[in-house]
């Protein structure tokens, strides 16, 4: 039986970012205290391409803290490609907790379909 689900991503899990940013050849994600231009940020950063200052998660809150000066400083693409990594990495990470396998398909239109396979049948 198939089943479609949406997700509304919450960045709340230190592995999960990781292994999104191994994804995504990223550097590994630093836990601290992140300047940002005005501002600081406490959580785990990670430096995207071409991004002046890192995205900084704050796993407590889920929230996001950056400064791209509206896209000058950064690209959106570049997090929206993380935010949909982390996605996926945290959803196989839940399927492999349960005892489930995964499978991925890379669509023509940039996204990405993940197949659960109940009880980790193919």
């Amino acid at each position: 039986m198939s089943h479609i689900v949406s997700i509304q991503t919450e960045i709340r899990d230190p592995v999960a970012i990781r292994s999104a940013c191994n994804r995504l050849r990223l550097p590994e994600p630093v836990f601290g205290e992140v300047k940002l231009f005005s501002s600081a940020a406490t959580g785990w950063a990670v430096q995207l391409p071409e991004w002046q200052y890192p995205v900084v998660c704050d796993v407590n809150t889920a929230k996001l803290a950056f400064d791209n000066f509206g896209g000058r400083w950064g690209d959106t693409k570049q997090l929206d490609c993380f935010l949909q990594g982390y996605a996926v990495e945290k959803a196989k990470l839940e399927a492999r907790r349960n005892g489930h396998t995964t499978t991925e398909q890379l669509l023509g239109d940039g996204s990405i379909k993940l197949t659960v396979n109940v009880g980790g049948a193919a």
